[in-house]
């Protein structure tokens, strides 16, 4: 009587979602194991923060003589800072730097360049 009252389909039986055949089970066994799957892959995570490319030797080697060039023009008078600076030119070992700093994007160079020269101009 339950049925008949509650069921739209008439006198139709109702299927519940929750059926414990074998191939019930089949079917939720099923998504753990393609989860599973999907984590033991070895897919390597990379994220890069505004899709910025990660930057090479002769890039970051480059970009290092600009913002020294640029640097060295901001402090065109002072004769102390510009010596710094051209030590620092020098001395600059990008196979270090890039050993230092792994997986460099330009907003990273520049970030990491403003604290390396910081004290070089004050």
């Amino acid at each position: 009587m339950f049925n008949s009252v509650n069921n739209p389909f008439g006198n139709r039986a109702v299927s519940s979602s929750t059926s414990s055949d074998s191939q019930g089970r089949r079917q939720k066994e099923d998504p753990k194991e393609e989860l599973k799957k999907y984590l033991e892959e070895d897919e390597q995570d990379e994220v890069l923060i505004g899709g910025q490319p990660i930057l090479t030797e002769d890039e970051i080697f480059s970009m290092t003589k600009q913002y020294i060039s640029k640097l060295k023009d901001e402090h065109e008078g002072n004769e102390k800072v510009q010596k710094k600076l051209d030590k620092y030119l020098e001395n600059f070992d990008v196979k270090k730097f890039m050993k230092k700093n792994p997986n460099m994007t330009s907003p990273d160079f520049y970030m990491v360049m403003f604290n390396e020269t910081e004290n070089l101009v004050k």
